[in-house]
């Protein structure tokens, strides 16, 4: 028996389940391995279960159904982490000429795959006013990684090797300092006025010559629209700094406003969280890096470029008389920041999305999900504290700081006390700045009905909290295991399973 099976409530590994000759033989095994690969990459043993199809699919079906899923319940988590998904767009992503092209086909021959990738980037630039996208990056961070890697190359051919600063909100997200840090910039931190916003004063007071690059989350992690982000991004840039878009919540802004209005030179995005794709627990996700016109020569290669046909101005004429390529020969450009086209699955995931809701419904999307927010806001404010009570963009913060005073019931026992009513778990301890925090994140995609179970779980859990708090500290009680040592499952995970002797 393996260690797990010690649990009562544990389900048999796979291993367990099999018996010799259980294994279903629709098909001839073949000739010996040793007939096709050379006996030093052939093991002598492999433990392999030998287990019947129908128990297989048994044994993996009931695990699927012992996790939590978008498919299952409310993710307040939002779009941080877990949007719903349309199937339309797995739909397109897995068309056999997109799913089946082999990333070194010859441009010639892949000139859909390149039409969508061209289409992707002008629509991002469209939605977000910069002048051109790099779909390269892999991911929110490595975007990031990109931007300041354009920032650091663009300071040093203008001989400003002296900038070596980079000033980032206590309300940004935590990979900024630490993209910034592992380019080599120093971290400046500054600290948020009492209204959760960037005090112009205050940023004037942090910058100078030395500047590089101000990096800004708009809405910030408070659900803060900064409404003096014009005045921010003058200061910056007349002491020569760039100004870069965190667009980790531009699921807020999507046909309202544009970073590159407001006066961005450099953004990312996580198509995986604006753009409907699925990403939630660590899966692949995609971080095209935007630039004002002065940085386009700075993007990642390679970069896909439109020549013009015969019938076709390619700054004008529509995508489908354009001919497409990649182009490498970019001398200031970074350099590549993955290999091959990152993840292309996912362009199309969000192209379609795009597609599918056009300028309008976009714009309606993101209406829905400041909507959504703030009426969770509103209905829980009388029962739990929200520090920053005026008008959220697409998530907000609440407190259970006097709830624990009070009770001795934290945001986490919160958090756990909704596992057991069926929702996930918001975003807790984030941001930094407020204590006992509980960040909620509706997104657009939930009915009013759902909203107001989650809102009633909240208030049942608050209530129990002052008459019984034990009952909460207990928490989860209703789901396959209880409170795990969850510093000891971060540091030390245990997921192989090995066989008893």
């Amino acid at each position: 028996m393996s260690r797990l099976a010690s649990d009562h409530t544990a389900t048999p590994v796979i291993f367990e389940l099999g018996q010799e000759g259980r294994a279903n033989a629709y098909v001839d095994p073949g000739d010996p391995l040793s007939d096709f690969l050379p006996a030093n990459l052939l093991r002598d043993e492999l433990p392999l279960p030998d287990n019947s199809e129908l128990d297989v699919v048994r044994h993996f079906t009931r695990l699927s159904q012992r996790t939590f899923g978008i498919d299952l319940g409310f993710y307040p988590l939002g779009s941080c982490t877990m949007k719903y998904n349309p199937r339309v767009n797995d739909a397109m992503a897995n068309l056999p000429g997109l799913r089946d092209l082999h990333p070194w086909t010859p441009d010639e021959l892949a000139q859909g795959a390149l039409q969508i990738m061209w289409e992707l980037e002008h629509s991002l630039c469209s939605l977000f006013g910069m002048a051109a996208f790099s779909l390269n990056p892999a991911a929110g961070a490595h975007a990031e990684l990109a931007a300041l890697l354009i920032a650091k190359k663009y300071f040093r051919e203008r001989g400003e090797i002296a900038r070596d600063k980079v000033i980032v909100p206590d309300t940004a997200h935590g990979t900024n300092p630490a993209s910034a840090a592992m380019c080599g910039f120093k971290v400046i931190s500054l600290k948020s006025d009492e209204r959760g916003r960037v005090s112009v004063d205050e940023l004037k007071k942090a910058i100078g010559p030395d500047t590089a690059v101000c990096m800004m989350t708009n809405p910030n992690t408070l659900g803060l629209f900064e409404d003096h982000i014009r005045e921010i991004a003058q200061a910056v840039h007349a002491v020569g700094g760039l100004m870069y878009y965190d667009g980790a919540n531009a699921n807020a802004l999507m046909g309202n406003a544009r970073p590159g209005d407001m006066g961005f030179d450099l953004m990312h995005l996580n198509l995986h969280k604006t753009f409907t794709i699925p990403h939630g627990g660590g899966g692949a996700g995609h971080g095209p890096v935007g630039v004002a016109k002065h940085l386009v020569e700075y993007l990642p290669t390679p970069y896909v470029v439109a020549a013009k046909r015969s019938n076709g101005d390619p700054k004008t004429a529509p995508s489908d008389q354009l001919a497409f390529r990649l182009d490498f020969d970019r001398p200031k450009s970074i350099g590549p920041m993955r290999s091959f086209w990152s993840n292309f699955a996912h362009a199309v995931r969000a192209l379609a999305y795009i597609y599918a809701n056009g300028a309008e419904g976009l714009t309606k999307v993101s209406q829905l999900a400041v909507l959504n927010a703030n009426y969770i806001r509103v209905n829980v404010r009388d029962f739990l504290e929200t520090p920053y009570d005026e008008i959220c963009r697409h998530e907000f913060v609440a407190s259970a700081q006097e709830l624990k005073k009070a009770t001795g019931v934290k945001a986490l026992d919160i958090a756990k006390a909704l596992l057991d009513r069926g929702f996930m778990a918001p975003t807790m301890y984030f941001p930094l700045i407020v204590p006992e925090c509980l960040m909620i994140e509706p997104t657009e995609t939930e009915s009013k009905e759902t909203l107001d179970q989650f809102i009633s779980a909240l208030r049942e859990i608050v209530e129990e909290a002052k008459t019984n708090p034990q009952s909460i500290l207990d928490a989860p009680i209703n789901t396959v295991v209880g409170r795990l040592d969850e510093t000891r499952a971060a540091r030390q995970p245990d997921l192989r399973w090995e066989a008893s002797s």
